[in-house]
């Protein structure tokens, strides 16, 4: 019986692990989006520095990835960079001061705004602040925003 419940715990815990997504940023200033794993591949977009990824596989030094809008393609691993940012969905967005919806509005940001995460340790499920994230933006200006009014975390 402890082999079935041990046996299950793993499986548990290696379902956890599999349900995280992996999120990663664009780190050159134009970076090609493929249709396939290769350069001689169709062209779909060029993305900026800093727009956010959800990383699906990797293979031999090409990743697959889905952006926002849900546009699945190929890039270059090496375009990837480990910083991490977000993007705001709603058309507008309250920034506030503390994780909880009576704090005060330190800034509201608009829709398709990128904004660094500012604790770089949190992760959606092992969070001091469950449904919250911290972030920065450009100006300096940080605050905690709803884990569901972004992209990218």
């Amino acid at each position: 019986m402890r082999a079935v419940v041990a046996l299950a715990a793993v499986a548990l815990a290696a379902a956890a692990g599999v349900c995280a997504a992996e999120f990663r940023a664009t780190g050159e200033p134009a970076t090609v989006l493929y249709d396939a794993p290769s350069a001689k591949s169709r062209a779909l977009f060029v993305y900026g520095r800093d727009v956010p990824l959800e990383v699906l596989v990797g293979v031999e030094g090409w990743t697959k990835v889905r952006d926002a809008g849900g546009t699945i393609g190929w890039m270059r691993s090496r375009a990837l960079a480990d910083r991490r940012v977000v993007v705001v969905r709603p058309a507008v967005a309250d920034v506030r001061a503390a994780p909880e919806d009576g704090a005060p509005v330190v800034f509201r940001a608009e829709q398709n705004v990128i904004l660094e995460v500012a604790d770089a340790a949190a992760s959606p499920t092992a969070s001091a602040t469950p449904g919250w994230v911290k972030v920065r933006h450009r100006d300096g200006a940080t605050g905690f925003i709803r884990l569901s009014q972004v992209f990218g975390f």
